[in-house]
């Protein structure tokens, strides 16, 4: 009886341990990389339309607890806050002035409706409201992360040698 119980404490201190460290191998994936938006909710008019030449991006400072970015034509910085899965966005701080259409307003908007987040299969960032994607990125390159672009040099050099250039 006493193993029986050990053993089921050890099962559950597993059980639970894994899933914190999976929450928190999920929050890692948010750092490191500036992430390009592919796709926001609710708009009639075509995403091409809305974003025709840069597309917004974002990225999460860990130390400042700042979301940075551009919103595809001013810069923007923004608290932000996470618990778990669960996120949110403080008011933007100063950006840039020039008008540029409708989406950057969409884009600021969208980001106050947000309250959870997840990343899909082809690990896209997903910006949630309840379970509903709202905002979708794709992860690019960050100029900043030198980890990253070496990686990604890395592998641009084996397909340049393998295709035999």
């Amino acid at each position: 009886m006493k193993n029986n119980t050990l053993v089921g404490i050890m099962i559950l201190t597993l059980l639970f341990g894994s899933c914190g460290s999976s929450k928190r191998a999920n929050n890692d994936k948010l750092f490191g990389a500036t992430w390009e938006l592919d796709y926001i909710s609710g708009k009639r008019i075509a995403f091409e339309g809305l974003y025709p030449g840069k597309k917004p991006q974002i990225s999460f400072n860990r130390e400042t607890g700042k979301a940075e970015g551009n919103n595809s034509c001013n810069g923007y910085s923004a608290d932000y806050t996470l618990n778990g899965s669960a996120i949110s966005f403080g008011e933007p701080g100063p950006t840039t002035m020039m008008f540029c259409g409708e989406g950057e307003k969409d884009f600021l908007n969208m980001m106050k409706k947000v309250n959870a987040y997840g990343f899909d299969a082809e690990g896209k960032l997903n910006l949630l409201m309840g379970d509903v994607p709202m905002l979708r990125f794709k992860k690019s390159i960050d100029p900043k992360n030198t980890e990253t672009n070496e990686k990604s040099n890395d592998s641009i050099v084996r397909g340049i040698y393998h295709a035999g250039l």
